[in-house]
């Protein structure tokens, strides 16, 4: 759904994209009103979908539904509106407005590739509170895919590219097919340096690779704070897709309920490949 159409097609999509929105509801009227009882629409912060009626009632209602939105609380609020002695509407009827204000929490989670472990992971992620955006550079890589409705997909040859438009304290999993690529995807992450965990899958060898690249590219400060790999709890054994998928939502959990990640110790064999050429076989 790209553009909704009304206040219901909105609130659909204000929650599929984490999207903070207002959902305007005219509770009661009296005398002339431009709009009958129970007329909704729904404001965010840039759109406004469906009306009320239009002229100062609408231009007021849109105004202190983003003065409520930007309070960044969720709540409720109704609001009486005599239309020609507060706003100077000629109607001269009078109603009463509800807001209802939900701010979303959502936290944003991009997921590039969408290989085997991919697959695997994203119907358990989908089942939890992020909003996820799923991006590849091939062009067939969704084609037969059954895709969750809360997660959005991107094809772009260029997925780096995708990086700056992610809001800022994104969480990003590094999960491609190709070694050169998942290189390019976390040193512009950690370049911007917004993003609290990039996490990329791989054996103990692409890591230190990775980290020892990173820091001549003066980015060691960033990896150290920012970069994971390898990605997921490592208490969690197992090398198949699902058994990757399953150490990887653990360690979303985990995030998501403010625990750290664990660590593995130094030394310690990861349960992904040390095989450098088989570590995106799984990916």
């Amino acid at each position: 759904m790209r553009h909704p159409r009304n206040w219901f097609d909105a609130v659909s999509w204000c929650h599929r994209h984490a999207q903070g929105y207002v959902l305007i509801t005219v509770l009661t009227v009296a005398g002339s009103v431009p709009r009958e009882q129970g007329a909704k629409m729904v404001v965010t912060g840039d759109r406004q979908f469906d009306t009320i009626g239009g002229g100062h009632l609408e231009f007021d209602a849109v105004k202190k539904a983003r003065t409520f939105l930007a309070t960044g609380q969720s709540q409720q609020h109704i609001e009486s509106y005599p239309l020609s002695s507060k706003l100077g509407q000629c109607c001269g009827g009078a109603v009463k407005v509800l807001f209802e204000i939900n701010v979303s929490h959502c936290q944003t989670l991009a997921i590039f590739g969408a290989g085997h472990v991919a697959q695997a992971l994203i119907p358990v992620l989908a089942q939890l509170p992020l909003t996820i955006k799923w991006i590849d550079s091939r062009p067939d890589a969704f084609a037969e895919l059954d895709v969750p409705p809360n997660v959005t997909t991107v094809c772009d040859p260029q997925p780096e590219g995708e990086i700056p438009l992610l809001p800022a304290d994104s969480w990003l999993l590094i999960l491609t097919h190709d070694h050169q690529l998942d290189y390019l995807l976390a040193e512009t992450a950690l370049k911007i340096n917004q993003f609290p965990y990039v996490g990329m899958i791989g054996s103990d060898t692409k890591a230190r690779r990775f980290r020892t690249k990173l820091a001549h590219r003066g980015l060691g400060e960033a990896a150290d704070n920012h970069f994971v790999s390898p990605v997921g709890n490592l208490a969690i054994p197992g090398k198949t897709p699902i058994e990757v998928a399953v150490s990887v939502s653990a360690q979303i959990i985990e995030r998501l309920h403010s625990r750290p990640a664990p660590v593995a110790p130094a030394g310690i064999q990861s349960r992904t490949q040390e095989n450098d050429n088989k570590d995106n076989v799984s990916a």
